[in-house]
């Protein structure tokens, strides 16, 4: 047995129209698999954090799809075989279906998602 993250294998975080994050926490991070469908935009979801953005730190590899981040410093895309530092102060936006691997603090995480449950109603 590894000790790496599988779909089938992992806890459900977070569920709603067009995402889905599977979670496996080792010691203090959380290693999230998400999935995405194309046109899912995070700004309605972080709305009420600091600046309507996320404030947690992602490292992360783009399985496949594409991603554009709204951070601080600007807009970027990431497309299948990126790998990513997203630093807190950014939202997210499929511009295609995306699979991604994603590695964060687990106290921060854990922050963030309780935010996204709360903006969904559950």
């Amino acid at each position: 047995m590894s000790d790496g993250i599988t779909w089938e294998g992992s806890p459900t975080a977070l569920s709603g129209p067009g995402v889905e994050i599977r979670r496996v926490d080792h010691g203090d991070q959380a290693m999230c698999l998400l999935k995405l469908d194309k046109g899912v935009d995070t700004r309605p979801l972080f709305a009420g954090m600091q600046n309507d953005q996320c404030q947690c730190h992602h490292w992360g590899y783009i399985i496949s799809g594409t991603m554009l981040v709204r951070g601080l410093d600007g807009d970027r895309t990431y497309v299948a075989g990126d790998t990513y530092y997203w630093a807190p102060g950014h939202n997210l936006e499929a511009l295609e279906d995306a699979h991604y691997l994603e590695i964060s603090p687990s106290d921060q995480y854990d922050t963030l998602m309780a935010h996204c449950k709360k903006v969904m109603g559950g």
